[in-house]
């Protein structure tokens, strides 16, 4: 899913937390949104997510239909039932016939370390499994864009590894746009193709994930990359 976001602005208040003049996500990127605290960027991915609503300006999408976006959160609500019907969940929604149903979360319960735990209490679950559950519930509807808001913030880096294997999976073979919030510069690096830096609610820079954390354009950015304060 691409999507262009114009002239997009929310206010809180007096205080303006987010201006954007335009912004486009293209098809089948993986974009990681970089930023101090207070730069507005789970901001704007909630105005994606359409979880808030925009003061001025719009987000323009591919296609229109909600049910192609979902979003993961730092922590994640879980269902009181198992893994595996928590992970079924959406798909019992959309009324996917049962043997697809199975097929599909036994998929990514396999990709995610997830098998032995199928019939477990999710929300019994350590951080780093329900973040594992979360993704493969998000993912069970084959969504056309995923949203992040630090989901690996606070788990160990083994499950890391899995959850970013499971996202370069997931856009390589499904075509999947991902929009990523992430603090953990090196985790953009290995994920995302494409960067967004944000600083007091404004667009810093944007480009090639790569050539932006080891050339920057702006001052400001090779500040924010090098581990300065800004304030």
């Amino acid at each position: 899913m691409e999507l262009e976001i114009r002239k997009l602005v929310r206010d809180y208040g007096t205080k303006r937390v987010l201006d954007l003049e335009s912004v486009t996500i293209e098809k089948g990127t993986r974009t990681a949104i970089i930023g101090p605290n207070g730069a507005g960027k789970s901001t704007l991915l909630n105005i994606v997510s359409r979880i808030d609503v925009a003061t001025e300006g719009e987000v323009v999408y591919e296609s229109e239909d909600p049910r192609l976006v979902t979003q993961v959160f730092q922590q994640p609500y879980m269902l009181r039932t198992s893994v595996e019907r928590n992970i079924q969940y959406p798909l019992r929604l959309r009324n996917w016939p049962e043997e697809g149903m199975k097929k599909r979360s036994n998929e990514l319960m396999e990709d995610l370390g997830l098998l032995d735990l199928r019939h477990q209490k999710a929300w019994k679950l350590s951080g780093g499994e329900t973040q594992k559950v979360a993704l493969a519930r998000a993912l069970s509807f084959q969504p056309s864009l995923l949203l992040l808001d630090e989901p690996t913030a606070n788990i160990d880096p083994a499950t890391t590894a899995e959850i970013e294997e499971m996202l370069l999976k997931i856009n390589r073979e499904e075509g999947t746009t991902i929009l990523f919030v992430t603090h953990n510069l090196a985790q953009a690096r290995r994920v995302c193709n494409r960067l967004l830096f944000l600083d007091k609610g404004k667009l810093v820079e944007s480009g090639d994930c790569q050539e932006i954390l080891q050339n920057p354009k702006e001052e400001k950015t090779r500040r924010f990359i090098a581990g300065e304060l800004l304030i």
